[in-house]
């Protein structure tokens, strides 16, 4: 967010992640997302039974923006919430979640890392950005990232190599370069 106000979220342009073991090697086997295909299998729309011909709409649970909306993944579920600024602290209990084991996923994952490196292209007015692990909501003006589904916590420490502002000067150093 700049002084303006102007807020931009999960931006990716310019930007790449890549996931590392724990040893540091690169993992290039998976995707980087953890959120998982839609679900295709006809189910129960919002809790009854599906008319002949009719397509899933799966339910938001509570975070429809209108009777007509469907959420048919969990990141379609988490967007939604992300969205009322509600945390998802449950995926279990959230059948799309359930069904996708988004969990067991998130969990296989807990002892990775990964490697940022890119670069924003941002006014020239003060402002500050913000490099979290996960998907987050926002609530209250606040990023808040969602960590509560690893148990024993998480382990975001982290090693700057460089960033800079502007243009290369030759001879300046940055003071979190290292």
């Amino acid at each position: 967010m700049d002084i303006s106000g102007e807020q931009h979220q999960d931006i990716r342009h310019d930007i790449e992640k890549i996931r590392l073991d724990a040893h540091g090697n690169v993992i290039e086997a998976r995707k980087v997302s953890i959120g998982g295909a839609k679900i295709e299998r006809p189910l129960q729309k919002h809790g009854g039974r599906l008319d002949k011909g009719e397509q899933y709409c799966g339910t938001c649970y509570g975070a429809e923006e209108s009777d007509e909306q469907c959420c048919n993944s969990c990141e379609e579920v988490r967007e939604a919430y992300k969205k009322k600024g509600w945390a998802l602290t449950n995926p279990d209990l959230i059948d799309q979640c359930a069904r996708e084991d988004f969990v067991e996923r998130v969990k296989t994952q807990q002892d990775e890392g990964c490697n940022v490196h890119g670069f924003l292209d941002v006014s020239k007015v003060a402002g500050n950005f913000h490099f979290a692990p996960g998907k987050g909501f926002y609530e209250s003006n606040i990023d808040v990232p969602e960590l509560s589904l690893l148990e024993g916590g998480f382990n975001i420490t982290h090693k700057i190599n460089k960033l800079s502002f502007g243009t290369e000067f030759p001879g300046v150093v940055n003071p979190l370069d290292g």
